[in-house]
């Protein structure tokens, strides 16, 4: 299994980490990438990729910062290829749910991270809520490109994912699918390519389903992949070896 997205620079994860790791590790976790939300989420990134084999990193930034951390393409670039354990852009993307940040300066940050993540050919981390149309419209702009999109903690509507699929595009699921009222997102999943699948825990957020109430952490990915399974038709294992597959696919550098 591969957490492909969580926050190991929040806290409990951060003061627990080697505890975190080797749970992860006793699961079946072969990596994990911790995504980069701000300039000081980086700056600590750049030190937990050191702990562990298994840890790798992004480099980004939020759409709820973006007004506050303005960041630039080359810069991205330039993080990027100075650490080897940095494989990912993001996270970024649009979020018009909130109004943590001007719409303008979301979609100006967004399009500086596609710009480098073509660039560097790295995989664009996308976070997209409330923001279905603009979110696409913009990724389909560089539809001709080499742009490789990952969605992160995938809960859109059904059309979105089939727009999405026309595209370049891996879809995240998260410990939401393990959610009893998510029933139109398990509905989704079951739509998405198997090849176009990944698994994340977004810990220490969204705990799933039984571990509800508890902080997430890497090792709860079981359960949704187990959820994951259930829903695809797929045993276990199989799924496992897919999910890792298409992470290590798309991450290939």
């Amino acid at each position: 299994m591969i957490d492909s997205h969580c926050h190991l620079d929040h806290e409990p994860l951060f003061s627990n980490i080697k505890d975190v790791i080797n749970r992860s590790k006793k699961t079946g976790i072969k990596k994990i990438l911790t995504i980069s939300t701000n300039f000081k989420s980086f700056e600590n990134i750049k030190n937990i990729i050191q702990i562990d084999d298994i840890i790798f990193g992004s480099i980004g930034i939020h759409p709820h910062e973006s007004s506050n951390d303005i960041i630039k393409t080359d810069f991205i670039i330039e993080q990027a290829k100075k650490y080897k354990k940095i494989i990912g852009v993001g996270e970024t993307g649009l979020d018009f749910y909130y109004e943590n940040s001007e719409k303008k300066d979301q979609i100006e940050s967004f399009i500086k991270h596609i710009e480098a993540s073509i660039e560097l050919k790295y995989p664009l981390i996308v976070h997209s809520r409330s923001a279905e149309v603009e979110t696409f419209d913009i990724l389909n702009n560089y539809k001709n490109t080499d742009l490789k999109i990952l969605m992160h903690c995938f809960t859109g509507s059904k059309e979105f994912a089939k727009k999405l699929m026309t595209l370049n595009t891996y879809f995240s699921a998260s410990g939401i699918i393990t959610f009893k009222n998510s029933l139109e997102l398990q509905e989704t999943f079951k739509i998405i390519d198997n090849d176009r699948v990944l698994i994340e825990t977004d810990s220490p957020f969204l705990a799933p389903i039984p571990m509800r109430g508890k902080k997430n952490e890497p090792s709860f990915i079981k359960y949704t992949l187990a959820k994951l399974s259930e829903l695809k038709s797929i045993k276990f294992e199989d799924l496992d070896q897919i999910t890792t597959n298409n992470f290590e696919k798309l991450f290939s550098q």
